[in-house]
């Protein structure tokens, strides 16, 4: 099956200089989760969103999406707005999290003392839709016979479970007494989002999972084990998670996930290690249609090997050109992993290298701000859109 795109983009656009200006005033990081968002901001944020829909319009770059104008971080927005959670601004490090988590031992390096997070303190109930105003704001700069063309990102469900301290994503007051019963509830919720999310018109998802790519690293794998928890029941729970979110959704709603190593300030990442560990689970056990994977640096994201294990009906999207470094990829660079890629499905799954191609699509290997204040090192809003347009130029000569 062919992804829905052959140019695709992972959803996060850099903030112009004038939403930056508007949302300084919800600059700190634990102020991520706030509610307490003023009416200026909100209409910087749609303003800025109007005009990122027409500059992409305009440089013909697809999937159309929002640039993530209204979130802080590209997980905010969820967690806090489903009952039955509250945030916690300032969590101590290394205390409140897991034995040796990337993210935290990498901030705590930076002088970080706290983090916020959010934990649930009673039943979680979908109440309300955490973020149809956000689509609504992308889908109403569209006519209606582009809505199919746009795609909208939210994170995904095990994000605040993966980084705090085992036990502790739920409270005793929470009447849970499992995290079983947490995701279960939890993925009624998603589903219920995406029922929401449909019904005003989308039809194309993509779930962030980053964080699945930290059962590929040593650092987090050794954490665990200090802290007794068993990885493979770990990474268990996550995926079925994802399958039951998933289990009722339309059949034309388009869903897929996207893996990286993370994309924080200053081109930063987390871990690194190839996707060989969880590659067979990802692709054969999780029932997303299209992977949306990061392959720009042998050294992050090891090769391409980890697509021998991908089955027909599914596709990968490839993250060859970066969104951490301001350089511009060769084209003829580019083309020639699209082929080595297409090489290892063919061989793995008996089909011609033109067969193979058809599995196949290329994007940068992350959002370009995957926090409003983050960005690549060196990286500008021109230097963003020279990127955009070189993938949706590349494949439009790969796949003509």
């Amino acid at each position: 099956m062919a992804p829905p795109f052959r140019a695709d983009h992972i959803g996060s656009l850099l903030r112009p200089q004038s939403l930056l200006e508007a949302r300084s005033c919800l600059s700190s990081p634990s102020q991520m989760y706030s509610l307490d968002v003023p009416e200026s901001v909100k209409d910087a944020e749609m303003q800025a969103v109007r005009e990122v829909v027409q500059l992409q319009l305009q440089k013909g770059v697809r999937p159309i999406t929002d640039g993530e104008y209204a979130r802080h971080i590209y997980y905010g927005g969820l967690f806090e707005k489903l009952s039955g959670f509250e945030a916690k601004p300032d969590l101590p490090i290394p205390d409140a999290f897991r034995t040796d988590f990337p993210t935290t031992t990498g901030l705590a390096k930076m002088g970080a003392k706290t983090r916020a997070a959010v934990i649930c303190t009673s039943k979680i109930e979908y109440k309300g839709s955490p973020y149809l105003s956000e689509w609504l704001a992308l889908r109403d700069n569209l006519p209606q016979h582009l809505w199919r063309e746009a795609k909208f990102t939210i994170p995904a469900p095990n994000y605040q479970h993966i980084q705090l301290k085992p036990g502790t994503a739920w409270t005793q007051e929470s009447g849970y007494t499992s995290d079983q019963e947490y995701f279960s509830d939890l993925a009624k919720c998603y589903a219920a989002e995406l029922q929401t999310l449909y019904d005003a018109g989308l039809r194309n998802i993509q779930i962030d999972d980053p964080h699945l790519t930290y059962f590929c690293s040593s650092q987090f794998l050794e954490g665990c084990k200090k802290d007794g928890t068993d990885v493979d029941e770990l990474l268990d729970i996550y995926t079925r998670t994802h399958n039951q979110l998933l289990a009722n959704k339309p059949t034309d709603l388009h869903a897929g996930m996207h893996l990286c190593r993370g994309n924080m300030s200053g081109s930063t990442h987390w871990v690194s290690g190839s996707y060989e560990r969880i590659a067979y689970k990802l692709f054969n056990e999780t029932n997303y249609e299209t992977y949306y994977l990061e392959f720009d640096d042998l050294e992050r994201a090891g090769g391409f090997g980890p697509l021998r294990f991908l089955p027909k009906g599914k596709n990968v999207v490839l993250g060859l050109v970066s969104t951490k470094t301001p350089e511009l990829e060769d084209p003829d660079t580019i083309k020639e992993k699209i082929s080595a890629a297409a090489a290892v499905i063919s061989a793995a799954q008996g089909i011609s290298q033109g067969e193979a191609m058809d599995y196949l699509a290329v994007s940068p290997q992350c959002g370009f701000s995957s926090s409003s204040l983050a960005g690549g090192r060196g990286m500008t809003i021109e230097n963003m859109w020279e990127k955009l347009q070189l993938v949706r130029d590349v494949a439009h000569e790969v796949w003509k």
